[in-house]
Order: structure tokens, then C-alpha cells, then sequence
């Protein structure tokens, strides 16, 4: 799948996408998980808010 994510970034219209991770805490065992999502630069702080 990362193939086809950087293949369509690089024709022009990647520089106004970011990759975002966040780490997520499991509440049943309480180990950590990690979220990765391309979201566009205007929506950044919208994913980091959502649940």
C-alpha cells in the first residue's frame, strides 16, 4: 500500500498532504498503539483533536 501512496504523491500535489502518526493507548491491556494516516495540511489539527 506505501507503494501506491508515494507513487500518487509525487505527481505535484504531495506537498500539500502530510503524514501524520499518533500513539494511542489501549484501555484493555494498556499497551500503545500507533494510528498513521495522509491527511491534507489544513486538516492537521482537526485529526490530532478527533477521538
Amino acid at each position: 500500500m506505501a507503494k501506491k501512496v508515494v507513487a500518487s504523491l509525487q505527481k505535484g500535489g504531495g506537498k500539500e498532504h502530510t503524514k501524520v502518526i499518533k500513539m494511542v493507548k489501549s484501555e484493555k491491556s494498556g499497551s500503545y498503539t500507533f494510528k498513521e494516516e495522509i491527511v491534507h495540511n489544513d486538516k492537521v489539527k482537526e485529526w490530532f483533536t478527533k477521538g
